[in-house]
């Protein structure tokens, strides 16, 4: 099976990326990473807010920027939930209202950003009894404009398995969006070794930040920045 390094290190480029894998220490681990080209892009770093949320945030005075400053990571007390925008909080809200994870995740748009239009992914896992799902919101491949959606109910991870979404696939130079989850080996024992294994695998030129953390137990954890 390919690893998370490899994966990671023939997509040089990945944009945004939401990880869910199974650590060798049996521990269900999520994470989160960010890269960035532009200048705008790289200015910024994650943080947990007042509220207890994971947040995307500049590093400097900047005025807000919804496609680069959002919520990445929210819990409640049945659901973790995170991902690269806005519809991270929309689709929290969805859950507290008592839709299931897969309407929850359907009827969302990709980013306003042509002409890439990036893919709004996110991850939902019940901490009740770690059930997982990824959804990603892309624009199709032909000329129709309005969003398809994917919803992937993911099977039982055992340890040292792992799934990533990315939003993009790229070489560095040119980029195309994602189309399909990826199934991982990691040799992490635990989070931390987690974290660092991703980290060594993205591209120095374009890392930003990123965090792991124990989706069953809320959204604080590691947070790396470069």
């Amino acid at each position: 099976m390919t690893s998370i390094q490899e994966a990671l290190r023939d997509n040089l480029y990945p944009g945004r990326l939401i990880l869910l894998a199974r650590t060798l220490d049996g521990e269900l681990t999520a994470g989160y990473a960010l890269t960035g080209r532009s200048d705008s892009s790289r200015a910024r770093r994650i943080e947990i807010t007042e509220a207890g949320d994971a947040a995307v945030v500049p590093v400097s005075a900047q005025n807000h920027d919804a496609l680069r400053h959002y919520i990445a990571a929210t819990a409640d007390e049945r659901w973790t939930v995170y991902g690269n925008g806005e519809q991270v909080a929309e689709v929290a809200r969805r859950l507290a209202k008592g839709l299931a994870p897969s309407g929850a995740l359907e009827e969302l748009s990709y980013e306003p950003d042509p002409p890439i239009c990036t893919p709004r992914i996110t991850a939902v896992v019940d901490r009740a009894d770690g059930r997982a799902w990824f959804g990603a919101a892309r624009r199709p491949e032909g000329e129709r404009e309005s969003a398809d959606t994917v919803v992937v109910s993911l099977g039982k991870l055992d340890a040292g398995q792992a799934v990533l979404l990315s939003t993009y696939e790229s070489d560095g130079k040119h980029v195309s969006t994602s189309r399909r989850h990826l199934d991982l080996s990691t040799s992490a024992p635990d989070a931390e070794p987690l974290l660092a294994e991703v980290w060594a695998a993205l591209d120095p030129r374009f890392l930003v930040a990123a965090t792991v953390f124990a989706p069953l137990r809320g959204v604080r954890g590691t947070i790396r920045h470069a």
